[in-house]
């Protein structure tokens, strides 16, 4: 009777096995036909993983080639959220160590091991006793990352958690590179798109500003006519009515010349703008042209534009905390654009009745990047934003703090601070607003 049992329990726990791993396998594959994203992607098989294995928390890291360093791209557990966009360097710490042999460990007694990265941990005042850390392998054999899950509730790690986790990496590893290609396909035939419209968009305001200046002309023109008929007369009567005249034109000619400089300014700003966008979505980064500008002007042509936007959804623009810092050397058309995205973007996230600020100020104390810099700080009384989308927002995984969006303009933003050898923060809570500043160098090296 013994022998038999023990075969009936060797079988059962295989049959539990086999179970978990196509409830694992079934869970991954209903994400990959349910969802393209890889946020989503990366954020269910991390669920699977923990669930299937029993864990208190778990991450999914993966390595960023451009800057040589493992990310956190999701996590669950306690405070999880804060380490989401939390960088670890290749040659330090147990994940790095898995990400370069591409072996699964096992970690019994994690804070024991002299590779532990305690940096993680300590941030959200998590102790980690036991940890799993398998390679996420593409289909070819290259790694992109790791997966951790770590303190297991019902005992030591067994062979057959390691079974599961294994099987999990590997399909977790194949549906997000599956989402990454799909992302790549869609984009370059959003590239495309972007690129003709902004063709178009160029065509269609080339006769506009033509047809202005024409216009502009021919207003003179007539003016002058007018102006020309109204000297000859002479009488007391027509005196008085070349008078009435000249008085009836005085509003044309104050709002004239202004009309025509906001319509010619309007159309050389959206064709910049759909080239700015175009651009942006290929990767491309136009090479500044610095000059000596005041950001306070920058700040108020801004406003300028989309104090009606705002208006009409209920929002008070608020530019009364300019600091009148001196000019500087910037790309003024770069500064307007990031000012105005971060703006605009804040304009739909602040419920009506709310305030958008935008303040400037200068510190000459000291050295880039503590002082010499030129600050321009806008400030919201919208929804804030969660860790999660804080922590992404201006890192190469950047994504937009509004549901419909692209995040091109947090793009085009950081864009425009990076080729200025500035800084951007953003500080933010749910239901508490956000605060974004970016500081520029009060002087430029040459190069």
């Amino acid at each position: 009777m013994p022998v038999y049992s023990s075969a009936l329990d060797e079988t059962y726990a295989e049959l539990v096995l086999r179970i978990r791993q196509l409830d694992a396998i079934r869970t991954i594959t209903a994400a990959v036909y349910s969802t393209t994203d890889p946020e989503e992607l990366i954020r269910l098989c991390l669920e699977a993983s923990l669930e299937v294995v029993g864990c208190q928390a778990g991450a999914v890291i993966l390595y960023d080639r451009d800057r040589n360093k493992l990310v956190f791209r999701d996590a669950a557990g306690p405070r999880s959220e804060e380490i989401i966009g939390f960088e670890m360097p290749t040659h330090e710490g147990i994940a790095a160590r898995v990400f370069r042999s591409g072996q699964l460990e096992v970690t019994d007694d994690v804070q024991s091991d002299p590779g532990h990265y305690r940096a993680v941990g300590a941030s959200i005042d998590l102790v980690t006793h036991d940890m799993v850390t398998v390679p996420l392998k593409q289909a070819g054999g290259e790694i992109i990352g790791v997966m951790q899950v770590l303190n297991r509730r019902g005992g030591p790690f067994t062979a057959q958690d390691l079974d599961v986790l294994t099987i999990v990496a590997n399909q977790a590893a194949m549906a997000i590179d599956h989402a990454r290609l799909l992302q790549e396909s869609r984009l370059a035939q959003v590239v495309k798109l972007i690129g003709d419209i902004a063709h178009e968009v160029k065509n269609f305001m080339t006769p506009v500003a033509s047809g202005v200046k024409t216009l502009e002309m021919v207003y003179e023109q007539s003016i002058e006519g007018v102006e020309s008929a109204l000297s000859g007369m002479d009488d007391k009567r027509s005196y008085a009515l070349a008078a009435e005249v000249r008085k009836a034109l005085s509003p044309l000619r104050d709002f004239f010349p202004e009309a025509v400089e906001m319509v010619l300014d309007g159309a050389a700003q959206a064709t910049g703008r759909a080239k700015e966008i175009a651009d942006c979505i290929k990767g491309e980064v136009s090479e500044p042209t610095f000059q000596m500008a005041s950001v306070d002007d920058i700040v108020r042509s801004v406003i300028k534009v989309l104090k009606l936007v705002a208006e009409r959804a209920g929002i008070a623009l608020d530019d009364t905390k300019l600091g009148g810092p001196p000019p500087v050397p910037i790309d003024p058309r770069l500064i307007h654009s990031a000012v105005y995205n971060l703006v605009n973007n804040a304009i739909p996230a602040t419920p009506e009745g709310g305030t958008i600020a935008v303040s400037t100020s200068t510190r000459a104390a000291g050295t880039w990047p503590d002082g010499e810099y030129v600050e321009i700080v806008v400030r919201d009384t919208g929804r804030g934003m969660p860790a999660q989308v804080r922590n992404k927002l201006f890192s190469k995984d950047m994504v937009s703090t509004k549901p419909e969006g692209t995040g091109l303009g947090t793009r085009i933003v950081k864009n425009a601070v990076d080729a200025h050898g500035g800084s951007i923060t953003v500080e933010s809570e749910p239901g508490r607003g956000s605060t974004f500043t970016i500081r520029l160098p009060l002087t430029r090296t040459a190069k």
